[in-house]
């Protein structure tokens, strides 16, 4: 299978060299959308051989992963594995979601970080819960971490959905748009590292972002 991995970057100059290296261990083809960094991100990025496209001016995750996934479906790609940029992420699991694609065929699968969330900040881990339920219902089935940035998604997919989300919602849009397709979606365990990275996520907003997507998405139904 011939995959590809897509990482968002925004100032993430302290994680994203070592990130690539280790991710490159394991797939040679590493695509970073760098959103309007002010630091060194895609300097450092193009040095550890990842192919960069680069915003001037930040427009948010999901703008980056789109644009990055708009790339890479003109490309001779069967798969794209998306990661997070701030080191939360294994590259040595990118085996894993590899591995289960191959045993069931399901062409969406995403990381559950939620089996072992003993250090997971209170506040994300509750967020977490309450957002993958209503997800869950929306799917119709079953996914324990829908809001995991570590996710493997077949090239069909692609080809039949559209998205649409700029900001952290994506992460629900994707699933629910695959879903409403026919797509299967499963989950496999992750290991989630934690440190002390800024995130970019405000409750607040990004809250009311995931409900006026959700209440976009059912006035369409």
């Amino acid at each position: 299978m011939r995959s590809v991995v897509l990482i968002p970057v925004y100032n993430e100059e302290k994680y994203i060299e070592a990130l690539i290296y280790k991710t490159k261990k394991f797939i040679e083809d590493v695509v970073v959308v760098d959103d309007g960094s002010a630091d060194e991100s895609a300097a450092l990025a193009k040095k550890a051989g990842a192919f960069v496209l680069s915003y001037r001016v930040n427009r948010g995750k999901g703008a980056a992963i789109r644009f990055g996934l708009n790339y890479i479906a003109g490309k001779d790609y069967e798969a794209v594995i998306i990661m997070d940029s701030d080191g939360q992420h294994r590259p040595e699991e990118i085996r894993n979601f590899i591995s289960s694609y191959e045993a069931s065929g399901a062409p969406v699968i995403v990381g559950n970080r939620m089996e072992n969330a003993a250090n997971m900040p209170r506040i994300r881990n509750m967020t977490n819960k309450v957002m993958s339920k209503m997800v869950s219902f929306i799917c119709g089935q079953e996914i324990p971490d829908t809001q995991c940035g570590f996710r493997f998604i077949a090239k069909k997919v692609l080809r039949q959905i559209k998205l649409t989300s700029s900001n952290y919602e994506i992460e629900s849009e994707l699933l629910i748009r695959a879903s409403r397709a026919g797509f299967k979606i499963d989950s496999i365990p992750v290991t989630a590292v934690y440190s002390k990275e800024i995130s970019y996520i405000n409750p607040f907003i990004d809250t009311l972002r995931f409900i006026r997507l959700l209440i976009s998405i059912s006035l369409k139904r």
